[in-house]
């Protein structure tokens, strides 16, 4: 049995560093000062931080296939921890929790639905034990996540700060409305009439530059995790927001490793799935935003242009989302040698009256059931895209059309609910992308 000690500070705060071992359990940790601790069934093993909004907090009891998933949660080595809901004007030292829970039949329909289908595919391929700490928040932008001094010291990120004053501006002119919408919905209700569906609102607390970060994140740096997974930008997806996102998610990204000082661990993130959102939209934009963020070391994304609900912004299939975020961990985190992305764009190249788009992750190249190639659009000098003809020569696409003789750019899926159709041989879609900003 190994011992450590430790001098408590006048407030009572103390830390222990234990040396690695090896992946395992369980364990029993007996803390004793003028009184006694003792903990059982404590396990050795990798935590992953599970952060994001809406789609990250959705539980799996509401998940796809949910009658079937959960009496089968039987997993006492995946074990998860639910960061309650709070933001701070300042970063906190604590966090407020309902503590640790093995996965079981009983605990696992409140559990982050994509980050179980995430952890039980790790532990399929990887033998230890996974931890989840559940950091999400519905509606919340990006900026809520990131440190103000992130935001405060880059005069690029100052649009973050305007979004939420334009917000805590009207503010009262919001209550006003909610309270009418309220009334509403009641005088309704009396009359026997099916109430009007309330308006979804930004909250203005998770609408604050860091508030998040303050109090949901910060506290949790001090300990070690194996790595963070990450879905969020529907909130982002604006035009005003989406130009902004690329710069403001790698500095945040920067400065989350920075904060935890244990070097630059995998972050994998989602991309967005396929929604109709609309006219005026930025949804395209914040695809490619997230796309981009590839060119930060040792980070990964899931492309789910192929997953989404064209009708609702919270698709039920988060087993797929979880389970190509597990194959990026797979491949990143723990050296596996697999392919864990779909077809990213690399370059394109004119080839006669057409355009050649080459990829990585291209491997076996195809579209499903062999269908001919959909979502590939192309643009002369003038900048106008049309619809695009294309084959697959191998690892590449050549794509061209009558009516662009000389083709200067071109794009795929470039849409906020686009047709796709494009996958390599693991079965993983390509991502959408355009060849010019």
């Amino acid at each position: 049995m190994a011992a450590f000690s430790a001098v408590a500070d006048d407030l009572g705060r103390w830390s222990s560093f234990l040396p690695p071992s090896a992946a395992g359990g369980p364990f029993t940790l007996i803390v004793s000062a003028s009184n006694t601790i003792r903990l059982d069934d404590v396990w050795v093993g990798d935590v992953w931080l599970a952060a994001g909004q809406s789609n990250m907090e959705w539980t799996l009891d509401a998940a796809e296939r949910a009658a079937t998933e959960i009496p089968q949660a039987n997993h006492p080595q995946i074990r998860f921890l639910r960061a309650t809901r709070v933001t701070s004007r300042f970063p906190l030292a604590d966090v407020a929790t309902e503590g640790w829970k093995a996965c079981t039949p009983e605990t696992a329909p409140k559990i982050s639905a994509v980050a179980y289908f995430f952890a039980r595919h790790v532990r399929e391929h990887q033998p230890v034990p996974v931890g989840l700490v559940d950091a999400s928040w519905g509606g919340a932008p990006l900026a809520a996540f990131t440190p103000l001094t992130t935001i405060a010291s880059d005069a690029a990120l100052q649009p973050a700060v305007l979004h939420w004053s334009r917000m805590a501006d009207r503010h009262a002119t919001t209550l006003l409305e909610i309270e009418r919408e309220k009334r509403r919905i009641a005088a309704a209700a009396a009359q026997g009439q099916e109430p009007p569906a309330p308006t979804w609102r930004p909250g203005l607390e998770a609408w604050s530059p860091a508030g998040i970060y303050n109090a949901m994140i910060a506290p949790l740096t001090p300990h070690a995790i194996r790595g963070v997974i990450w879905y969020q930008g529907e909130s982002d997806a604006s035009p005003e927001r989406a130009p902004v996102y690329r710069h403001l998610f790698q500095a945040t990204i920067r400065e989350w490793r920075r904060a935890w000082g244990v070097g630059d661990f995998p972050f994998l993130f989602v991309q967005l799935a396929n929604w109709t959102a609309g006219p005026g939209n930025a949804w395209p934009e914040l695809r490619e935003a997230q796309r981009q963020t590839l060119s930060v070391a040792n980070t990964g994304m899931a492309v789910t242009i192929d997953v989404g609900n064209p009708t609702d912004i919270h698709p039920r299939d988060k087993k797929t989302v979880g389970t190509r975020l597990a194959l990026a961990a797979r491949a990143l985190a723990y050296g596996e040698r697999i392919e864990h992305s779909g077809p990213l764009f690399r370059q394109a190249v004119p080839d006669g009256s057409a355009l050649r788009v080459f990829f990585d992750h291209a491997e076996g190249l195809a579209t499903r059931g062999g269908t001919p190639v959909a979502g590939f659009e192309i643009a002369g000098k003038e900048g106008r895209y049309v619809p695009a003809e294309a084959r697959i020569e191998g690892s590449t696409v050549v794509v061209s059309s009558a009516t662009v003789p000389a083709p200067q750019a071109v794009r795929y899926g470039w849409a906020d609910n686009p047709r796709v159709s494009l996958y390599n041989a693991a079965g993983l879609p390509a991502s959408p992308f355009r060849s010019v900003e």
